[in-house]
């Protein structure tokens, strides 16, 4: 089975899917989803196997005091742009020492947005951890944008960062 096939297999068990055929760990940093990424990678039996943690740093404090994500960073971009769920998605795969790292920062309203940023944006970041002395780890973020209720919102955020994730590791694989 190829786990990034459009089957109807749950995204979290793909994933589950993929990182236990290759051995790989993981770990989440979570703004807007609230810790719903990890709720979900856990809500697959036998996720302990691949799954190490969900950090939720909702604040600015948070982000900076749990994954030392940088106030000039927070201060030039704000905490929903794409250098923020890079450097969460960096820290939270170097911190936890994981072969991934997953993030999210977005605006899951009903306000809080802008024209620049209307709600229903999204950063996701993707890191990986290649092997020491290799030079090959890599981040990359995608923007997505949604409609829908807050509820909604943090669904879709959620299931897009696993999206994300699964499309990274088949391409690095």
């Amino acid at each position: 089975m190829n786990p990034f096939d459009d089957s109807d297999d749950p995204i979290a068990e793909r994933v589950g899917t993929a990182l236990r055929r290759d051995g790989w760990t993981l770990a989440v940093a979570e703004s807007c989803t609230g810790g719903l990424v990890g709720s979900l990678l856990t809500d697959v039996p036998g996720s302990s196997d691949y799954f190490d943690r969900s950090v939720v740093t909702y604040s600015y404090a948070a982000k900076r005091d749990l994954l030392a994500i940088s106030r000039e960073t927070l201060d030039a971009e704000g905490a929903v742009s794409g250098p923020v769920a890079a450097q969460m998605a960096r820290a939270v795969c170097d911190t936890a020492d994981t072969n991934w790292g997953v993030a999210t920062t977005g605006i899951a309203g009903p306000d809080g947005g802008t024209e620049e940023k209307p709600v229903g944006t999204v950063y996701v970041g993707v890191a990986n951890a290649a092997s020491w002395g290799s030079g090959d780890s890599r981040t990359t973020v995608e923007r997505h944008e949604f409609d829908g209720d807050r509820d909604e919102l943090k669904r879709r955020f959620a299931e897009q960062a696993l999206t994300d994730l699964l499309a990274r590791i088949e391409t690095d694989r």
